[in-house]
């Protein structure tokens, strides 16, 4: 059976399960609700200041928020994460786009995994595959949808609520906590888009999320210049903090600064300025700045939101890590080359 499964490519990884495929299933998320929810934003400002020929933008953005299409999006974006077969693959679509259906974006991800899986072990096994392999696919993610979709999103909303209604009674432990979490889930190899996006987080939660991964991909970005240089700023700043990953590995101190960041912050985004956000910017921090725009999106596209986000989420955290990690410097807990990237071969 282990031969079996292996010659499948069914590894039965939690790594695979909880890193790889959550992994992939933000990028999917990214292609489809994230990039539709930009674009629908665009087109909404477009059209209230501009011109209404810009509506079109407002239809498009709209469309790819449905949640079929970002279901799908999730499906093939799992199933391509798995290394499905291609027929596999394709049926996985429907997987994703039923389990959003019944349990939004939980219950997709719960439904391709089973149907990916189970699909990949019927693949290439009898002379009908290609009606026998997109069929068992679609009817284990139909039945997987089914039978435990419904209760997932129930929990992950329920949850969501939970974690909204405890920031709103104790913004400041609260903030602290979701900020440091969420954080810490977006530098680990772990999707915090899709964990944000799951929970349905909003508010307040979204709020302090967003100072949290934030924190992280600036901090490192300011606090590893000298080793990284300006494309390192860029790939960690605009791009991904789990790009220190290995080095956190090997000196987990590392993470003190990014972190005591988003801790001193959070307060200030929760209990003093009340900055909110939503479920498609609460996981993604800087990257790409999404997190600011939907900042904006929930808060309004003001001189006064444009200030917070500038001070919360990119000068504080890249003054407070860049103090700490030259202070960690000097004690040599920190040295030259803990923080140093692959991808900048001398500095560059």
């Amino acid at each position: 059976m282990k031969a079996f499964l292996q010659r499948k490519g069914v590894t039965l990884s939690l790594r695979e399960y909880f890193i790889t495929a959550l992994s992939y299933m933000a990028l999917g998320l990214f292609s489809s609700l994230i990039i539709g929810l930009i674009i629908k934003t665009l087109g909404q400002e477009l059209v209230e200041k501009v011109s209404q020929n810009f509506e079109f933008l407002i239809e498009m953005g709209s469309f790819a928020m449905d949640p079929k299409i970002y279901g799908a999006a999730i499906g093939v974006a799992i199933a391509y994460g798995l290394k499905a077969p291609a027929l596999v693959m394709f049926a996985a679509i429907f997987a994703g786009a039923f389990g959003t259906e019944l349990g939004g974006p939980a219950g997709s991800y719960i439904a391709v995994l089973f149907a990916v899986e189970v699909g990949k072990l019927i693949s290439n096994e009898t002379k009908l595959d290609i009606i026998l392999t997109p069929f068992v696919t679609i009817f284990t993610g139909f039945t997987i949808a089914s039978l435990v979709g419904p209760y997932i999103n129930s929990f992950m909303t329920g949850f969501g609520d939970t974690i909204e209604w405890a920031t709103t009674q104790r913004p400041f432990i609260m903030g602290i906590l979701v900020a440091v979490l969420m954080g810490l889930a977006l530098t680990a190899p772990i999707s915090s888009a899709a964990i944000a996006i799951m929970l349905q987080l909003d508010g307040l939660a979204a709020g302090a999320a967003t100072i949290g991964c934030s924190a992280q991909m600036i901090g490192f970005a300011v606090s590893s210049y000298r080793e990284n240089g300006f494309g390192g700023l860029v790939a960690q700043g605009v791009g991904t903090s789990m790009l220190q990953i290995g080095n956190i590995i090997r000196k987990p101190v590392i993470l003190i600064p990014p972190t005591v960041a988003g801790i001193i912050l959070a307060p200030f985004a929760t209990v003093v300025f009340q900055m909110e956000n939503n479920f498609a910017g609460a996981g993604m921090g800087t990257s790409g700045f999404v997190g600011q725009l939907m900042t904006l999106e929930t808060m309004g596209t003001t001189v006064e939101t444009f200030m917070l986000i500038l001070a919360l989420h990119i000068i504080g955290p890249a003054i407070i890590s860049l103090i700490l990690s030259e202070w960690l410097r000097k004690m040599n807990w920190i040295k030259y080359g803990d923080m140093k990237l692959a991808l900048n071969e001398g500095g560059k």
